[in-house]
């Protein structure tokens, strides 16, 4: 296991930002009868989605506009802005990486460091050890971690199974080089043996696009979808997440308990409260120290732990230090735990976005 101790970096600000259009499960056909809606929302404890729809927003605008907000909010100088990190999924296309896009529309300075990073669930916590890794030794002095992804894009609107638990969002976190600042610990893992968990098999340069891409196909269950669709292996992503996600925890706790203050709040990928919940039971948090976004905004993606922290927590992280250990799990198959405090940074309300 993979374990990092990443010192003189603190977490400024987190922002976030959601398409203004909802889809509401109760009002979705595609799942079946009133009942078996009632069902769904109770099992998986999504309600509603912020979605994309047909506005044409994309996660490289919400990302924007959440990093946009949150440099006004921090009163930082573009021109100090030494590192850009985007992760996501879904980029603005195959390549030049979004990530240098970001930089021109944000005017962020031609010496700024970029890189893409092509992560699901786990994305934020391994964008944290990345930008802070790069950050520690204090030649770049600010830097902002982009995450987000328009999950609903990938994802067969036939697939009652898959559809109605995501949503979309883009989010912000500024990180600023201070000496002697505690930093982060972290753990993080990768098992590419279960990457056909969740895969998208065509539209790749291993698989490419072809008519026969776009050929709906019926699965079991009345569910459709094409090779340009997300495959999701229910039953065997369950079984990672509530074996490895615990675990890395554990391990966490173990290897640097020392160094960790009492856990004010749990953040957990947002992956549905059945998953989720079984994975705070197994790590002994609190269900008051463990908030939940993914009722008003479904499973997110790898924008689900800052999400979590801008619209549940707003409050306590920007008046006081907090203490936080968050664990992402998902595509790849990729996981990890991070600790981490913040103190009264910024973390502007959650910004809607309205069609483009």
């Amino acid at each position: 296991m993979a374990y990092q101790k990443i010192e003189n970096i603190e977490v400024v600000g987190i922002a976030a930002a959601v398409p203004e259009h909802t889809e509401c499960n109760r009002d979705c056909a595609l799942i079946g009868t009133s009942e078996e809606r009632e069902k769904f929302i109770d099992t998986t404890g999504i309600c509603r989605r912020h979605t994309v729809g047909d506005t044409g927003i994309r996660t490289s605008d919400m990302c924007y506009e959440a990093a946009e907000q949150l440099i006004a909010e921090l009163c930082w100088q573009k021109k100090e802005i030494d590192c850009l990190i985007f992760v996501s999924q879904t980029s603005d296309y195959i390549f030049p990486a979004t990530s240098c896009l970001l930089q021109n529309r944000l005017e962020l300075p031609n010496a700024c460091f970029t890189l893409d990073i092509n992560l699901g669930c786990s994305g934020w916590i391994h964008g944290m050890t990345a930008i802070t890794a790069l950050m520690q030794n204090g030649y770049f002095k600010k830097g902002l971690l982009l995450v987000g992804d328009t999950s609903t894009l990938t994802k067969s609107k036939k697939d009652k199974s898959v559809y109605p638990l995501f949503g979309d969002a883009g989010t912000a976190t500024a990180l600023r080089f201070k000496e002697g600042a505690k930093g982060i610990r972290v753990h993080t893992s990768t098992d590419g043996k279960g990457g056909e968990s969740i895969l998208i098999p065509d539209g790749g340069f291993r698989n490419m696009t072809t008519p026969d891409s776009f050929k709906e196909q019926q699965f079991e269950g009345g569910i459709y979808r094409t090779r340009l669709d997300t495959i999701l292996d229910g039953a065997a992503v369950f079984t990672f997440g509530i074996t490895e996600a615990p675990r890395s925890v554990k391990s966490l706790r173990d290897v640097f308990g020392s160094e960790m203050n009492s856990i004010d709040y749990y953040i957990l990928h947002q992956a549905n409260k059945m998953l989720t919940e079984k994975v705070r039971k197994k790590i002994n948090a609190e269900i008051e120290k463990t908030p939940y976004s993914l009722d008003e905004y479904g499973n997110t993606s790898c924008s689900s732990i800052p999400l979590t922290i801008v619209t549940r927590l707003k409050n306590e992280v920007s008046e006081k230090k907090c203490s936080l250990l968050t664990c992402g799990f998902g595509v790849g198959l990729s996981w990890g735990s991070l600790y981490l405090e913040l103190d009264q940074i910024k973390c502007p309300d959650v910004i809607l976005i309205k069609k483009k």
